[in-house]
C-alpha cells in the first residue's frame, strides 16, 4: 500500500487552486492529471528577466524589463497592428498587438499610467518595439514579474502564466521525504534534498540550463535508481524462486544441426553455449540475445528449445503478431526437419475445435514447442511442464508480461529474449536490466548485403518503372510511407494516397497495411502479401518487425530522411531474406539537412546493425531505438540517455549493491528506498518483494 506521506502527490490536479474542469482537461493533454505529474512536468527552458536597461540602451533580441509611461494609443488600419506608445524619458517604443481586445488594452495601458513591462525588444525600421509584452504591471507590484522564469511545454488554451502558477502550487505540495541516496554519492555530486530539488527546478535562481543543475541531476538519478532497483528486485525474485537443471542429451539438437544447410557461425555457437550453460545451472536463466537482422537468432532459439525438450519439458515462443507466429511456426518446422520436435501454433484465428485440440495436447504434453502471440499467457493456456520461454522482439513486451508467461508452470521457466534491434549498453541496462546479455555479431555465410541506394524524389517515375519490371519477373516489393493519410499542414507522403496511386498502375496486385487498420484486416493484408496474392505492399512502419517474406526483394522507403537510422535498418532487413539479393531504395526530398545526409550516408556505407545503432544513438538519442521520446529513456520523464549516462552507470551499480546488502529493504535506507519505488510508481517491485 502506498505510504501516507505520498498521498498528496497522487491527488488529482483539480485539488489545486485554479484547476477547474476546463483547465484540468487542458492539463490532461500534457499528461498532468495529478499533482505528481505536474511536479514531473519539467521546464523546457528559463527566461532571464533580470536585464533592466533604459530604452535608449536596450539591446534588440533580448528580453528586457523596463519601467515606462504610456503616452498614447494608435489603432491600426486594416491589417496593421494596434500600437501603444510608451517612454521612459530616454526614448520611446511601441508595444505591438495583433487582434487585441480594445477594452482590455485601454484598461491595462491607460494613457499617463506607469507600467513595468517585460518582453523581447526588437526594432521595426528605426523604431523600438515589443510585441505582446509578457508582463505589464504597476511598478508597485513588480514582484509579480519573476527575475528568472521557468518556461513549460504548453497546449492550446493554456496560458504560460496559468501553468506556471499551477506547477508552483504542485511543487509546494512536495513533502520532506526521508533520504534514500547514499550520503557519499549525495555529497560528491552536490545533490540537494529531494524536496529542495523539486522546488529548485521549478523556481530556478539563475538563468542556467536546467539540465545541468544539481537539482535536476538529483531528480534524474532518483528516477534511474528507482528503475534499476525495481529491475534488480525482479531479477532477485526470479532467481530466488530458483530454477532447475535443463540439460539435454543432444539427441534432438544434433538432428536439427545435421538438417541445416549451413554451419553455425562462431557467434551462434558462442551464444548457444552461454544459453545451454545457463539452462544446465540450478539458477533460472534470464538472458537477452541481441542479433542483427539475418544473424540467425531463430536457429539458436530452436536449439535452445531442443535442449529443453530433451530435458523433458516444453518450450514456448511468443512473438508480436499472428502473422509472425504462423511464419515462425512454418520456419521452425522446416528447420527442425525430422528431428522429432512436435511444434504447434496458437493464434486468435484458430477455430474452436482446432484450438481445443491444441490446448488439450499442450496440457497433456503432446506439444513440445508452442508458438503464438501474447495470448500464450492468457487463462486457459496450460502447459504440461513449461521449461523455456522465448520472447521475440522483446521491446514489444514488458517485464511483467514475460514474467506472467514464465510462470505458466509450477516450476519457474527459463527466459530467453531475442531482439533484432542492437541496443547501446546504457539503454540495454534500462530496458533489460534484469537480464544477462549475449550478442550474435556475425552474419551467416551466404547472406548477401542489401544493395542500398539513395534516390531523389524527382526520380520517382523511374523507381516505379523499375518496380514494374521486377514485379513482372515475379519479385515482391514493399513501399513504405511515413504517414497514414494526407493532412493539410503536411507534405509527407501518405500510405492511403500512395496506395490509391499505385493501384491505378498495378491493380489488385497492390496491398495496404497500416497501424490504424483492425488487427484482423492487417493480418489479412500481410497474409495476402506472404501468399503472393499481392506482390506490392504499401505500408507504414508496422512492417518494421514481424514480417518475413523471403520472396520480397525490393523495398522503397519514401521520405527516408524523416526516419531514424535504426528504423531504416530494420525496414531494410525486410528484403533479401531469401535466395535472391535485396535492393533498398531510400527516397528523399531535396535539399537534405546535414543530419539526414549523415544518416543516409551511414546506411549506404554499412549493414552492421551494431554500428548503425551506435550512430543512431549519437545522432538522435534513444527515441529511435526503443520507440521512446527523443533522447529519453523508456518509461521515464526526468532522465535522458544522452545527458545522464554517467548517472545510469552509477544507479545500475548502486541498485545491485542495495539488493545484495539489504535484499528486503528493511534497513533505514531500505525503508526510504521503498518510498522511492512508490514515488516513481514501481509498485510491482514492492509486491515482488513482499511475495518473496
Amino acid at each position: 500500500m502506498r505510504p501516507e506521506i505520498l498521498f498528496a502527490l497522487f491527488q488529482p490536479a483539480t485539488n489545486l487552486k485554479g484547476v477547474g474542469p476546463r483547465v484540468a482537461a487542458l492539463l490532461d493533454r500534457l499528461g498532468a492529471s495529478r499533482v505528481l505529474d505536474l511536479i514531473w512536468l519539467l521546464p523546457s527552458g528559463v527566461i532571464d528577466r533580470g536585464y533592466r536597461p533604459k530604452l535608449e540602451d536596450a539591446e534588440t533580441g533580448r528580453v528586457a524589463t523596463i519601467d515606462v509611461t504610456v503616452t498614447e494609443h494608435r489603432a491600426g488600419r486594416g491589417r496593421q497592428p494596434y500600437r501603444v506608445i510608451v517612454t521612459d524619458g530616454t526614448a520611446s517604443a511601441a508595444l505591438v498587438f495583433f487582434n487585441p481586445r480594445r477594452d482590455w488594452l485601454e484598461q491595462t495601458y491607460p494613457p499617463g499610467a506607469r507600467r513595468l513591462i517585460s518582453g523581447r525588444i526588437d526594432r521595426y525600421g528605426d523604431a523600438l518595439q515589443m510585441a505582446h509584452p509578457d508582463y505589464a504591471v504597476d511598478p508597485a507590484a513588480g514582484e509579480e514579474i519573476p527575475a528568472i522564469e521557468p518556461v513549460y511545454p504548453l497546449t492550446a488554451g493554456l496560458a504560460p502564466k496559468t501553468l506556471r502558477h499551477i506547477v508552483a502550487r504542485a511543487a509546494a505540495q512536495a513533502p520532506d521525504l526521508p533520504e534514500w541516496l547514499d550520503p557519499a554519492l549525495k555529497e560528491r555530486h552536490g545533490f540537494p534534498a529531494w524536496r529542495d530539488a523539486v522546488r529548485s527546478v521549478h523556481a530556478p535562481e539563475r538563468a542556467t540550463a536546467i539540465e545541468s543543475t544539481p537539482a535536476l541531476r538529483r531528480l534524474a538519478y532518483d528516477e534511474l535508481l528507482a528503475n534499476q532497483l525495481a529491475l534488480s528486485l525482479v531479477r532477485r525474485r526470479l532467481k530466488r524462486r530458483g530454477g532447475r537443471r535443463l540439460q539435454g542429451d543432444g539427441r534432438i539438437a544434433e538432428k536439427v544441426r545435421q538438417g541445416l544447410r549451413w554451419e553455425l557461425t562462431g557467434a551462434q555457437r558462442r551464444v548457444l553455449a552461454e544459453i545451454l550453460e545457463d539452462m544446465a545451472s540450478p539458477h533460472r536463466m534470464m538472458r537477452l540475445i541481441q542479433g542483427d537482422v539475418g544473424s540467425g537468432k531463430t536457429v539458436v532459439a530452436l536449439l535452445a528449445a531442443a535442449a529443453a525438450v530433451e530435458a523433458g519439458t516444453q518450450a514456448a515462443l511468443m512473438v508480436p503478431t499472428e502473422v509472425l507466429a504462423r511464419q515462425h511456426a512454418r520456419t521452425l518446422v522446416d528447420l527442425a526437419g525430422d528431428a522429432g520436435l512436435r511444434i504447434a501454433c496458437l493464434t486468435g484465428r484458430d477455430k474452436t475445435q482446432a484450438r481445443r485440440t491444441i490446448l488439450r495436447d499442450l496440457n497433456e504434453g503432446r506439444i513440445d514447442l508452442l508458438v503464438g502471440t501474447h495470448a500464450l499467457f492468457q487463462e486457459g493456456v496450460d502447459f504440461h511442464d513449461l521449461g523455456l520461454v522465448i520472447v521475440d522482439e522483446q521491446h514489444r513486451f514488458g517485464v511483467h508480461q514475460r514474467m506472467l508467461l514464465s510462470e505458466k508452470s509450477e516450476r519457474p521457466a527459463d527466459i530467453l529474449v531475442m531482439t533484432a534491434t542492437p541496443i547501446p549498453r546504457t539503454l540495454a541496462m534500462t530496458a533489460y536490466g534484469d537480464m544477462d546479455v549475449s550478442r550474435i555479431d556475425e552474419r551467416p555465410p551466404g547472406r548477401a548485403a542489401v544493395d542500398t541506394r539513395v534516390v531523389s524524389a524527382e526520380r520517382l517515375d523511374d523507381v516505379i518503372e523499375r518496380l514494374s519490371a521486377a514485379m513482372d519477373r515475379g519479385d515482391r516489393a514493399y513501399w513504405i510511407c511515413p504517414l497514414v493519410e494526407e493532412t493539410e499542414d503536411s507534405e509527407l507522403a501518405a500510405a492511403e494516397q500512395r496506395h490509391r496511386e499505385l493501384r491505378q498502375r498495378f491493380g489488385d496486385r497492390v496491398g495496404l497495411v497500416h497501424g490504424r487498420m483492425r488487427a484482423e484486416d492487417k493480418d489479412m493484408a500481410l497474409q495476402r502479401f506472404a501468399d503472393g496474392d499481392a506482390t506490392l505492399l504499401v505500408a507504414t512502419t508496422v512492417v518494421e518487425v514481424g514480417v518475413d517474406v523471403p520472396e520480397a526483394t525490393i523495398i522503397v522507403i519514401e521520405e527516408a530522411d524523416r526516419f531514424g537510422l535504426a528504423q531504416l535498418h530494420q525496414l531494410r532487413g525486410r528484403v533479401g531474406r531469401g535466395d535472391r539479393p535485396g535492393v533498398c531504395l531510400l527516397i528523399y526530398r531535396p535539399p537534405l539537412g546535414e543530419t539526414a545526409r549523415a544518416r543516409l550516408r551511414t546506411l549506404r556505407e554499412t549493414d552492421d546493425g551494431f554500428r548503425i545503432a551506435e550512430e543512431d544513438y549519437r545522432l538522435r538519442g534513444a527515441g529511435e531505438l526503443l520507440g521512446t521520446r527523443q533522447s529519453g529513456l523508456p518509461g521515464m520523464r526526468l532522465a535522458a540517455i544522452d545527458r545522464d549516462q554517467d548517472l545510469m552507470e552509477i544507479a545500475h551499480d548502486d541498485a545491485r549493491l542495495i539488493v545484495e546488502t539489504d535484499p528486503e529493504l528493511r534497513k533505514e535506507r531500505g525503508r526510504a528506498l521503498r518510498i522511492l519505488l512508490y514515488l516513481f510508481e514501481r509498485d510491482a517491485a514492492i509486491r515482488y518483494l513482499e511475495s518473496g
